[in-house]
């Protein structure tokens, strides 16, 4: 949400709203329901298999098909965006649909041997729904309406186009696309992030699980790629091989590398192709967030979902253009297709004076420590000694590796604040931090077995996103507030309530963080929405908007 200050002799929030508080906080367990403050209320506006678009049936859980599916919503919502359409007062919703729960979908369902039918309805229920929100004319509450118009649906057999430094090379190229440049379908999408020109980014995460015999490929660099990525050995999870036969990389071993991308959607123009970028890397993609720089560069940060992997920005070449007319979204479409791309190296030393002292807002505190962004490659040169250009952006992970990036807590949504500029990062979790024969603990993941994660603040030097230097700090050292090792922005932690596993990250119209946690149910540990000022004597104060409902066992990733 953008932030936008209240204009001069508006009627504004109050003190304590302004300060992303307004209410009091809800207690940890409200049971099996959804539960938000006094004064606020919720309903559901879309769920799964309700009607996306014109002819879709009404959902008949008995008998679901895949072309009843691809007409209705999907499931397992992760990142949703709204995107309003000029002068309309309407939106667009766009909700990624990240896996399917088969145990729930179908009461039949045998992980060891799916039907055909139940397989392909599954893949219509994967990727994006696009639809438009309205207001009711009767009520003024916001409604999912049918539309022709701009409503679509995109699932795992969706065209795609391949852009940027690596489409069409050799590592890209299968027996259905010689070319290297169109790919089926996405999945496994996690965050995302909206552009400044009207489009939304989603990043492909846990693709690997889709994927069976890794084991019978016998390249050496495509076998390295698919063990850093975690691709199996054996048949995959849910079976899909069985089905078509690109999703068995004894067969089709490059399918692989054409997963794990962001990708782009225009909502605004419905007939589009969406967009797999190359230029941004390949890895577990939680999501992209864009931040223009003062000479108009545009610049992503995203993070690597998993344990020790890294944090990394990608800088354009290109300058945006201002405006909203077909000529200027056309040019800022293309951004992404070249730049650099780079990934974060902490360290504890001090930050360079014009980091320390750029920006500074009321309630700074000390940085931590400062950090430089290692280039990886710009278009068609590697900065990565002993691998190409083409092999850095297939295998990002390695590159950075060899790179010498610092390996993070599991690195999620990484979010620029729209008038600061400042950078907040989200580190969930890492139990393995410390262990034998894993690293140990550094000043940017100062505990080991990392149960609850942390939240860094970082700021780029001069405040210009485009810099190659940045000083950091610790925001939130998630977990219990009575606890010696957490912190709380300096806030008095008596009186925060206690946050673990932050997840994905927003900001709202007063300048505050809120964060979605994301324990994943363990230790009876229950997932929330909360809200966390960043400035001010309130900087730290977290408070608990809404706890989740319990964790369903039944969940597959």
């Amino acid at each position: 949400m953008p932030l936008a200050p209240t204009p001069a002799g508006a009627v504004g929030p109050t003190a304590q709203e302004t300060a992303g508080r307004g209410f009091d906080p809800v207690p940890p367990d409200s049971g099996d329901r959804v539960t938000v403050p006094a004064g606020f209320t919720h309903e559901v506006l879309i769920g799964w298999g309700d009607p996306v678009l014109p002819g879709a049936p009404p959902f008949d859980f008995d008998r679901q098909t895949e072309a009843a599916q691809a007409l209705q919503f999907g499931v397992n919502n992760d990142y949703c965006a709204i995107v309003p359409l000029r002068g309309d007062g309407r939106w667009l919703l766009v909700s990624n649909h990240e896996y399917a729960t088969e145990p729930l979908m179908f009461p039949d369902w045998d992980p060891a041997a799916p039907t055909e039918a139940q397989v392909r309805t599954a893949w219509a229920a994967y990727g994006m729904s696009v639809v438009l929100v309205e207001r009711s004319p009767d009520d003024g509450r916001l409604r999912a309406a049918v539309d022709g118009r701009w409503n679509r649906r995109i699932t795992l057999t969706t065209p795609f186009e391949v852009r940027g430094p690596a489409a069409g090379a050799p590592l890209l190229r299968t027996s259905g696309d010689p070319g290297g440049t169109h790919v089926l379908g996405t999945m496994a999408n996690c965050s995302g992030g909206t552009t400044p020109w009207g489009t939304v980014l989603s990043g492909e995460e846990n693709v690997h699980m889709a994927f069976a015999h890794a084991d019978r490929v016998t390249d050496p660099l495509v076998s390295e790629g698919l063990r850093r990525y975690g691709f199996p050995e054996g048949p995959s999870l849910r079976r899909w091989e069985t089905y078509d036969a690109r999703f068995d990389l004894g067969r089709e071993p490059h399918e692989a590398h054409r997963f794990g991308w962001i990708v782009e959607i225009d909502p605004l123009e419905p007939d589009s192709v969406p967009v797999k970028h190359t230029a941004l890397g390949r890895f577990k993609h939680e999501g992209a967030n864009i931040s223009v720089a003062p000479d108009g560069r545009v610049v992503a940060y995203m993070g690597d979902d998993e344990r020790f992997e890294y944090i990394y920005k990608f800088v354009s070449d290109g300058r945006m253009r201002e405006g909203h007319d077909a000529a200027a979204r056309a040019h800022n479409k293309r951004l992404l297709d070249s730049g650099t791309l780079y990934a974060a190296r902490f360290s504890g030393d001090s930050p360079p004076e014009e980091i320390d002292g750029a920006g500074r807002l009321p309630g700074d505190g000390a940085f931590d420590g400062s950090g430089i962004w290692v280039p990886l490659a710009h278009n068609s040169r590697s900065f990565v000694p002993g691998m190409s250009a083409e092999e850095v952006y297939v295998f990002t992970r390695i590159a950075a590796d060899r790179a010498g990036p610092t390996p993070m807590d599991r690195p999620e949504d990484v979010q620029p604040h729209p008038v600061t500029g400042r950078v907040y990062a989200a580190m969930t979790n890492n139990d393995h931090r410390g262990r034998t024969g894993r690293p140990g603990p550094d000043e940017a993941n100062p505990r080991v077995q990392n149960r609850d994660g942390h939240v860094l603040e970082l700021c780029e030097r001069a405040d210009d996103p485009t810099a190659e230097r940045f000083g950091w700090r610790l925001l939130l050292v998630c977990g219990d507030p009575r606890s010696p090792g957490t912190y709380y922005g300096g806030f008095d932690k008596s009186r925060v309530s206690a946050i673990s596993s932050p997840d994905n990250l927003a900001f709202d119209a007063h300048g505050s963080l809120w964060i979605a946690t994301d324990t994943g149910g363990q230790g009876g540990r229950s997932d929330g929405l909360y809200v966390v000022p960043l400035s001010g004597p309130e900087r730290g104060r977290v408070q608990r908007f809404s706890p989740c409902p319990p964790a369903r066992s039944a969940a597959v990733p």
